[in-house]
């Protein structure tokens, strides 16, 4: 007997802190003004995406002291945009990244709470930690926490907003007219959690959601994240976008949930995927190309070569062939709290290796960093992409795809216009939501109101 089809999760990325914008393509929009986060959002919706997903910036980002430019620096306040889009959209999830490392669990527990009675159940939470002092400069705590602590606080963190979210049954409010009783349970939103981390007791302001609970998500890649992942989140972001790296993550983390009572439909696997369409795939390939180019200018290509060597680069011509000088190493570095800081953790080697694949293909600074660089995960005509999504899908690779335009808010117009009606014509996307929340639409148990024990396990 043949493997039933699974159907496809599809989601969209806002990219405003993200090194895939184009920002400065003439077709690109502003990354502030409310008008491109309603466009973006009303085509995920147009197009029955699961949801809408906005990352997170605590800081401007910086290089060598000064404002890094180059990419999109930040973005509004994500529970703002998110509610605001929840008014004018009706069906579409609502995701949003917030920090349990300078967070308190009670206002992250209320906001998330609220977003999902206002929109009638479609809010998400992506649970990150923060790993850098020099991004919690911005915070009272600065620093404060040992790295090593940083996902067992994450984990209190999570069970505590659990906690104030199941404070309410969700059977409480009687609102009854004619005797004027308006509670029917006097302890309603009582809470009492004492831990390593957080010691507080109190009532939860916030009635029980249309959700009971968000939809949790959960970004890291590290044993620990995927660990918290099985224990604890609804979807996981991977990083993989070779179907045989996709493939041994996709194995790995969904092996790790029994041994948390839960199944393998109890954790969405979803990786971060860029894409170029054209007529046929040799116009998106040359697109494609045309696309790295924007992404990657001169200056943007010394200040990547620069995470490396931790120098200061720029009277390094880009065109020109790589420093004989090798990188500095040591604790300060001129690109503190970037991601790609910790991805070349031997940045000696690392020089050596660029070194040589430069030479072997004559590649000048920029050629080098555009093709060691990411490059767009789906590339082809609409029908390619289509199949090639699938594929992945069905070969358990992954659950669906977070799409990462590299222009918005028109980005993602082609993608819904194009690639959704021939999977929704194999059979593998929906044409029509079926559900009216989030959970709905990912398939995903809503965790009913019972005895503590009852909501523990769901």
């Amino acid at each position: 007997m043949s493997k039933p089809l699974k159907q496809i999760h599809l989601a969209a990325h806002f990219p405003g802190v993200n090194n895939t914008t184009v920002w400065s393509d003439p077709a690109a929009g502003s990354h502030i003004e409310f008008s491109s986060f309603a466009h973006f959002a009303r085509t995920a919706e147009r197009a029955k995406f699961d949801f809408l997903f906005l990352a997170e910036g605590l800081r401007l980002r910086e290089q060598g002291g000064k404002i890094y430019d180059l990419d999109v620096v930040g973005r509004p306040d994500t529970f703002t945009v998110l509610a605001a889009l929840a008014a004018v959209t009706d069906r579409l999830g609502l995701t949003g990244t917030i920090n349990s490392t300078f967070n308190e669990p009670y206002e992250v527990a209320r906001q998330f709470a609220s977003l999902d009675h206002l929109s009638g159940g479609r809010s998400a939470w992506n649970v990150v930690t923060s790993w850098d002092a020099f991004t919690g400069e911005n915070f009272r705590r600065g620093g404060f926490l040992p790295q090593e602590e940083r996902y067992s606080r994450a984990k209190e963190f999570l069970a505590t907003a659990h906690e104030l979210f199941d404070s309410w049954r969700g059977d409480e409010i009687l609102a009854d007219q004619a005797t004027g009783t308006f509670l029917g349970d006097a302890k309603a939103g009582a809470f009492v959690h004492q831990g390593q981390h957080f010691d507080i007791h109190g009532r939860f302001n916030v009635p029980r959601s249309p959700q009971g609970r968000p939809v949790i998500f959960q970004a890291g890649d590290s044993e620990e994240g995927r660990e918290f992942a099985a224990s604890s989140a609804d979807a996981i972001f991977s990083r993989y976008s070779t179907l045989k790296e996709g493939q041994a993550f996709y194995t790995d983390v969904k092996a790790r949930l029994a041994q948390y009572g839960r199944r393998p439909d109890q954790l969405l696997i979803l990786p971060a995927a860029t894409f170029v369409l054209g007529d046929t795939d040799e116009e998106a390939a040359e697109l494609a190309r045309e696309v790295r180019r924007q992404q990657v200018s001169g200056a943007t290509a010394l200040k990547h070569l620069e995470f490396v060597w931790n120098r200061d680069l720029s009277a390094y011509d880009p065109e020109g062939p790589l420093p004989d000088v090798d990188p500095l190493v040591g604790e300060e570095h001129i690109s503190r709290g970037r991601a790609q800081v910790r991805m070349y953790r031997d940045p000696i080697a690392i020089a050596r290796e660029w070194r040589e694949l430069a030479a072997a293909n004559g590649w000048s600074i920029r050629d080098l960093v555009i093709n060691t660089g990411n490059r767009q995960t789906f590339v082809g005509s609409p029908a390619t992409v289509a199949r090639t999504i699938n594929e992945f899908v069905q070969a358990d690779a992954s659950d669906g795809f977070i799409l990462v335009p590299h222009i918005t808010p028109g980005g993602l117009d082609g993608f819904a216009d194009k690639v959704v009606p021939l999977l929704q014509q194999q059979g593998v996307f929906r044409t029509e939501y079926e559900g009216t929340t989030l959970r709905d639409h990912l398939g995903l148990a809503h965790p009913d109101a019972g005895s503590p024990a009852e909501r523990a396990a769901s």
